[in-house]
């Protein structure tokens, strides 16, 4: 069986950064010690004091497969995130057709199965009239069931109320939710109509303001809390919703709130530079807003940093506003993101791992990921962090060929990535030949 031993690493885990060797076998972590002899037939990685982080779990992507496969598919977006230290991700429904039935959702295992370079589980879609779909999924394969409250179109809104009643009483997996409510954008775009005939990108975030996201999220919340529900809430942006989240740890709450990692990053300010290609929603908001994020991820009120990576092409972005689709490509540069916070001193790496790793593990029951632990799969990534790395349309590798980040250069680099112990990703080369991803399991 295949052996790499990693010397000389510093492994980031548990709350602690520790000078360690690591040796691999197979697809699991089999010792972790702070000298380890070689054996003859070890592969040997010198980390040179870089450092050893488990996987980022990206528990919201949107592969576009099927369907809209021109803005990308499983190969082409989990070739990118594995390039960005991503070794697990969490797939969206609102694909074409959306994925509305068991069925649908095992043909998506499929295609990954023979595809992907991550490991990989999708969502179901909740629709207004799906509930006995919903009732079939099954908590050890199944990841969870994803409802838009108020902001999606076609057959995965759900907005009336008996339906959402049902969802929350019924589902016996892990509540995901899109929350804005489309009767406050309503009212807010009746409002700027009576200033303005046409709208532009600055007013992405009047129309979807804090009061749109805090009057859904807070209903979420409230079914969350009358049902007993496990809920998710997805992608906040505002500093008004962080007051429905509790502080402390996560393996104590049923109720839990995610950031991505564009609204850790960008605000309204941007617009004027990137204009439709950091259009999403929910929107990008204030720079304050920004910033509150920031605390609650301090404070736990925010417990997991995801992307919500949703490509588009670079011609579908160069429209007017409303035409423009919402969503941009993350997941190849999101870890470095949080690492050049590293670097201004707004987040501790440890901070990261919690958030992107560790604690998606535990929300969602992931088994033996999430942790550099003796046992546990080998998903893990090797971290230069006096070298850097710059960014162009040219070196991203979605299939929609743009990046936001182009023309910026992050303060560190991604070495290594490891799947369940097969390197996939080597000094700026993904070795496809390598894959040994796999269908997440979870113990719930």
């Amino acid at each position: 069986m295949s052996a790499t031993l990693i010397k000389n690493a510093r492994v980031v885990n548990e709350g602690r950064v520790q000078e360690r060797d690591l040796r691999i076998v197979g697809q699991r972590i089999e010792k972790i010690e702070s000298h380890i002899i070689a054996a003859s037939t070890d592969q040997i990685v010198e980390a040179r004091g870089r450092f050893i982080l488990p996987g980022m779990i990206d528990d919201q992507v949107h592969f576009r497969e099927p369907g809209l496969t021109h803005k990308g598919s499983i190969a082409s977006e989990s070739r990118a995130a594995v390039a960005g230290g991503i070794t697990s991700y969490m797939e969206m429904p609102n694909v074409s057709p959306a994925t509305t039935t068991i069925e649908a959702l095992e043909r998506k295992f499929d295609i990954a199965a023979n595809n992907s370079l991550a490991n990989y589980s999708f969502y179901l879609g909740a629709t207004e009239d799906n509930l006995e779909q919903i009732k079939r999924l099954n908590p050890e394969t199944h990841c969870g069931v994803k409802v838009f409250m108020g902001a999606s179109t076609g057959d995965l809104l759900v907005e009336n109320p008996t339906a959402l009643e049902g969802i929350f009483r019924e589902s016996p997996v892990l509540i995901v939710t899109h929350c804005e409510s489309g009767a406050v954008i309503a009212k807010n775009r009746e409002a700027l109509l009576r200033k303005k005939s046409a709208f532009t990108i600055h007013d992405h975030p009047v129309l979807r303001d804090d009061e749109a996201c805090y009057a859904s999220s807070s209903y979420a919340v409230d079914l969350a809390k009358r049902h007993g529900s496990h809920l998710h809430v997805l992608h906040i942006t505002t500093e008004k919703e962080l007051s429905l989240f509790q502080t402390g740890p996560i393996e104590l709450k049923r109720i839990t709130a995610e950031a991505c990692v564009h609204h850790l990053w960008f605000s309204e300010e941007d617009y004027a530079v990137l204009g439709n290609l950091i259009k999403c929603n929910p929107a990008i908001k204030k720079a304050s807003d920004r910033e509150a994020l920031i605390r609650a991820l301090h404070t736990n009120q925010i417990d997991i940093i995801a992307t919500d990576h949703a490509p588009h092409t670079f011609e579908e972005k160069q429209v007017g506003f409303e035409q423009a689709p919402a969503g941009l490509p993350l997941v190849q540069h999101a870890l470095l993101t949080l690492l050049d916070h590293v670097s201004h001193g707004r987040l501790d790496i440890t901070q990261v791992v919690e958030k992107t790793a560790h604690n998606p593990a535990i929300r969602y029951g992931i088994k033996e990921r999430g942790f550099v632990r003796e046992g546990y799969f080998a998903d893990l990534v090797l971290v230069d962090d006096k070298q850097t790395t710059e960014v162009s349309h040219d070196n991203a590798l979605y299939h929609c060929g743009w990046t936001p980040f182009a023309g910026h250069r992050f303060s560190s680099q991604i070495v290594c990535t490891w799947v369940n112990g097969g390197l996939v990703y080597h000094n700026n080369k993904v070795l496809e030949d390598e894959s040994r991803a796999m269908r997440l399991l979870f113990s719930r």
